[in-house]
């Protein structure tokens, strides 16, 4: 590695953290902060119900498209210029959101803090490398990224719930701004530029093409899911796969490669880089539709919907925050275990709700997944830059954030589309989704049960195949991943 700057030790190091762990907080709080906050932007903005899965899908779309890209640029071109670049215009992305006054507008604002997200996260998680060179504090340090990262994740709902309760919707992109501003303040004099010694050229038609890939891939999948298989979706699914294994072919052939698929022999990487997808996709939809179940159909204020949130942010950051030391106790295998089942009894737990009440399973379900969820993020970050030299930090940064942000996008795309799905087919058909069914003027009290109970059953399914999902990775982590000798100790 070169650098342009002396190491950072000591209490320097530990003010970088600090500054670095803004723009994370930022890209994963914004990845939820809309959950509770979407009945308030389609009453103001009148989405259609494409429109708002758009707005909702669009951030973690961009995010999981560019970060493999973003992780190897910041490698050859230097991490705190990325880092500079991204926050500047996240800034300017979630100001223009604030105030956007239409749909397409509000997508396109989304899609700019996505494209600027995927600049910040591999190349602040490949910083710490350089802060903490000693390998028990960088792994302190990646603990701390790892439960900020989660923490994001976690409050955003409640973060909105509490400017929602006071302010109009576009305060939830606001929140950014202060904290950019202190970033772009302090960044240049607490971190060093870092890049890749040799870096090489970064090679366009790989960028383009898993950006593409991925795009079109998620963008059939999401729209055959939510309106049944079509020539565009399957076309472009299609295109989006082929596009997605020429780019791995192209990988074999490069000196330095987008992604070092190499990584993947080793089945603990695998299964945690899964465990970084397919969590998220869980968490993402649960609690979504689980925000709209506690005020569209209990009729709980948002304010306190967003302080019922907070038991399972708690569990799910405190467990991100010891799962390291754990891990070094007892090995990855038994956590991942603990984590895929966790996951999978928390969300058949949401299959009691009613519309007349279920505030506790929804309490039970968040507490009991927390855990899992906050495994996840420790079990996928700790891997994934252990795996590798410090040289490939960045990209294996991005692989790791990759999982996370797809599997985010995935979890509104598919099982939010399914649930919409079933409401559209079980619902009273006036109109496609809950919100709207509620808002039009003289629907008659039975439609609104109708309408309430086609929303619960779509939020049972999703919650079902979700569960279903967790319980068989479990399994084959059961099956598929070696003890290790912390494991045979820890059950002597």
């Amino acid at each position: 590695m070169t650098h342009d700057a002396s190491p950072t030790t000591g209490v320097r190091a530990w003010l970088g953290l600090l500054v670095v762990l803004g723009p994370v907080l930022l890209v994963s709080m914004d990845g939820s902060i809309l959950f509770l906050a979407m009945p308030r932007v389609s009453e103001a903005l009148d989405p259609s119900a494409d429109q708002a899965l758009w707005i909702l899908d669009v951030y973690g779309f961009a995010v999981g498209s560019l970060l493999i890209a973003f992780g190897n640029i910041g490698d050859r071109c230097g991490r705190l210029r990325l880092l500079m670049i991204g926050a500047t215009f996240f800034g300017i992305g979630s100001a223009a959101a604030a105030f956007a006054p239409t749909p397409e507008l509000l997508i396109a604002a989304r899609a700019l803090m996505g494209i600027a997200g995927a600049t910040l996260l591999p190349s602040a998680l490949a910083v710490l490398s350089e802060l903490f060179t000693d390998p028990r504090r960088r792994a302190q340090a990646i603990g701390v990224f790892a439960a900020a990262f989660a923490a994001g994740f976690a409050i955003g709902p409640i973060i909105a719930g509490i400017l929602l309760e006071r302010f109009w919707w576009g305060s939830v992109f606001l929140v950014n701004l202060p904290l950019i501003v202190v970033f772009l303040c302090f960044a240049p004099v607490l971190l060093g530029e870092v890049r890749a010694a040799r870096p090489g050229r970064v090679d366009p038609v790989s960028v383009v093409t898993s950006a593409v890939g991925l795009l079109l891939a998620i963008y059939g999948l999401k729209h055959a899911a939510a309106d049944g298989l079509s020539v565009s979706a399957v076309g472009a699914a299609a295109a989006g796969t082929a596009a997605l294994a020429w780019f791995g072919l192209r990988q074999r052939r490069l000196e330095q490669p987008l992604i070092d698929f190499s990584l993947f022999r080793d089945r603990t990487f695998t299964i945690a880089v899964i465990t970084g997808l397919l969590p998220l996709a869980a968490w993402s939809a649960a609690a979504y539709l689980a925000g709209i179940y506690l005020q569209s159909v209990l009729g709980t204020p948002v304010l306190r919907a967003a302080l019922l949130a907070l038991p399972g942010a708690v569990v799910l950051t405190t467990t991100c925050v010891v799962t390291p030391a754990v891990v070094d106790r007892i090995g990855k295998r038994p956590m991942l275990l603990v984590c895929h089942f966790s996951i999978a009894l928390g969300l058949l737990l949401l299959l009691p709700t009613t519309a007349a009440g279920g505030i506790g399973w929804y309490l039970a379900s968040t507490v009991v997944a927390g855990v899992g969820y906050g495994i996840s993020f420790a079990v996928v970050a700790d891997t994934a830059v252990g795996a590798v030299p410090p040289e490939r930090a960045g990209s294996a940064g991005a692989i790791a954030e990759t999982s996370n942000e797809i599997g985010n996008a995935l979890g509104i795309a598919l099982l939010g589309s399914v649930a919409a799905l079933l409401f559209r087919l079980k619902g009273p058909g006036l109109a496609p989704t809950l919100d709207e069914t509620l808002h039009m003027p003289g629907v008659a009290a039975a439609s609104v049960a109708d309408a309430k109970s086609a929303f619960l059953t779509g939020l049972h399914v999703a919650a079902a195949v979700a569960g279903l999902l967790h319980l068989a990775l479990g399994l084959l982590a059961l099956r598929w991943l070696p003890r290790e000798a912390k494991d045979v100790a820890a059950a002597a």
